[in-house]
């Protein structure tokens, strides 16, 4: 299964890359955390790494660990702006359930 990006959240990963002067794309992947048990994580991606699976959408490449993938496939990566606040929201199929606070997750 795919991972996608919205063009929103394209355009948005985009703008950063070129307002950072660098890098080839963005790193979705999961970690160990919060009262769910995972949390996301992104971090920009400046060389990948050779076990990584690489997903191109609206122009972007998205890079995914092999440890994060179970959690993530057929993730699509949002971004909005609701009022004053702004982010990314993910929206994963395989979410069983999320905290109250939403930062974190469990499948």
């Amino acid at each position: 299964m795919a991972i996608t990006l919205t063009e929103r959240a394209a355009d948005h990963i985009s703008k950063f890359l070129a307002k950072r002067g660098k890098g080839i794309g963005l790193r979705l992947g999961v970690r160990t955390t919060g009262c769910s048990g995972m949390a996301y994580k992104l971090e920009f991606v400046d060389t990948s790494a050779e076990e990584d699976t690489v997903f191109e959408s609206h122009g972007v490449k998205l890079f995914v660990d092999p440890k994060s993938m179970p959690y993530l496939e057929g993730i699509e990566l949002d971004f909005a702006r609701e009022g004053l606040n702004e982010g990314f929201k993910f929206n994963n199929p395989n979410e069983k359930a999320r905290c109250g606070c939403g930062e974190s997750f469990t499948v």
